[in-house]
């Protein structure tokens, strides 16, 4: 692989300062971010970055990239969680390994485009033969750095649970792909390309003792768990009724905390949970867009980042959200912390670290986050010259305040997946038409 200089950059690097140089070049070499400065020079090819934004490449640490092809059902698009959810299980039942692969491709497309070169998938239902690697091929052709999780269901609604019994599986079976899974794909070493968790799907589709031996399972393979948790009142309610106590406790009891664990959502974690959570190093994937869209609340994230809680970002599944924007995903994070804290009480660049340096540390990943020599080369560069932030007087954050919304170029490990603003690693027509014909047909 030739080395590549990117040149004439504002660059934001999120390192240990968040120092920013203006006029700065990047030299990549093989995968990995060689030099950083002024002048740089190499006989490989050089990308011209003038009027441009250079960031880490963003971070998303929680979707449901099967979703992608449930987008604005009718009756679900105005319900809470829970109603949002006895909508769509029906639909997804009828998916298989084809619908599961191009689902994938498209959600991976869409973050790409919007600057994610990381992203988590919560994978945890299984109809038809669909398997984990049908998302992890998918994520393989796009070339981006990927951590799917192998999630499950196993309490369906004649045990009390909120699937249907068509969608749960046998707890037996769950841990054993579980284990096959992490075994056939996990890659611990820095610069890896996949990583896999496990990640039952929530208090309320799972046992205790689901819920227990994947804790296990996972430290004795050396993986990180992950699952939903206190996304909204309904939720909250559930677990007082069911497990006699709230979330943070529940997931404490059951081995669910520490810095190998990160929950999705967290929208109603109360003061001593945001203290746990702190001291135990566990993470959250805050998913603004998609809490908005089913009315679960807005996140304490200010008070999660004031206690010392590692937050990253999630655009969540597309049909709660229904986008997968991720750098429009930081804008509205940013946004929801000023509607209910005032508006100093979260600025652009915070909210752009929560985007890239705080989702790499949410999912374990020191060799990536940040622009400095020795770091994986996922880099976004952002074309500031557009009519989004033409005026704008400050660069780094007209990126949130004003836009653009789609990246000019991506690199992850230093390979380009967009090019001048379009997907270099496949057609995107071709996935576009193909996605839709199987929505048609699902619809049918």
């Amino acid at each position: 692989m030739p080395d590549i200089l990117i040149r004439n950059a504002t660059i934001a690097t999120m390192d240990e300062t968040r120092r920013e140089i203006t006029g700065g070049d990047i030299l990549i070499r093989g995968g990995i971010i060689a030099a950083l400065g002024q002048g740089l020079q190499t006989k490989g090819e050089v990308i011209d970055a003038t009027g441009c934004v250079v960031t880490p490449g963003l971070v998303n640490t929680h979707h449901h990239l099967y979703q992608t092809l449930t987008r604005a059902v009718p009756g679900g698009q105005d319900a809470l969680l829970f109603g949002w959810l006895k909508t769509l299980y029906p639909i997804w039942a009828r998916f298989g390994p084809e619908e599961m692969r191009i689902s994938a491709l498209t959600g991976l497309a869409e973050l790409a485009l919007s600057g994610c070169t990381l992203t988590s998938d919560h994978l945890y239902l299984y109809p038809n033969g669909a398997r984990l690697e049908d998302t992890i091929d998918a994520a393989r052709e796009i070339g981006l750095r990927f951590h799917p999780t192998r999630g499950a269901m196993s309490i369906g609604e004649s045990a009390g649970g909120l699937p249907p019994d068509s969608l749960v599986e046998k707890e037996a079976a769950i841990l054993t792909d579980m284990e096959r899974v992490v075994d056939a794909f996990h890659d611990p070493k820095d610069g890896a390309m996949t990583r896999v968790g496990l990640a039952p799907c929530s208090p309320f589709s799972v046992s205790r003792d689901l819920m227990r031996e994947a804790a296990i399972l996972a430290r004795d393979k050396g993986v990180m768990l992950h699952t939903h948790l206190a996304e909204n009142d309904e939720d909250i309610a559930y677990s007082l009724e069911k497990f006699g106590c709230r979330p943070g406790q529940y997931a404490e009891d059951l081995g669910w905390t520490g810095a190998d664990v990160w929950h999705a959502h967290c929208v109603k974690l109360d003061e001593g949970e945001i203290g746990l959570f702190a001291r135990s190093l566990t993470g959250v994937a805050h998913c603004p867009c998609s809490n908005c869209r089913l009315g679960s609340g807005i996140a304490p994230v200010r008070r999660m980042r004031d206690a010392g809680v590692n937050v990253g970002l999630g655009v969540d599944g597309s049909a709660s959200n229904d986008a997968g924007n991720l750098v429009a995903e930081a804008r509205q994070a940013m946004l929801l912390q000023r509607v209910a804290n005032g508006a100093d009480a979260m600025s652009a660049r915070e909210a752009l670290e929560i985007a890239t340096l705080g989702g790499a540390r949410v999912l374990g990943r020191s060799d990536c986050g940040s622009i400095e020599p020795g770091k994986r080369a996922d880099l976004a560069i952002w074309d500031m010259r557009g009519i989004e932030a033409a005026g704008a007087w400050d660069p780094v954050a007209a990126l949130l305040l004003a836009g653009p919304t789609r990246v000019r170029d991506l690199f992850v490990e230093g390979r380009q997946v967009v090019r001048g603003g379009h997907l270099a690693t496949l057609d995107l027509p071709t996935l576009i038409e193909h996605q839709n014909r199987l929505a048609r047909r699902l619809m049918a």
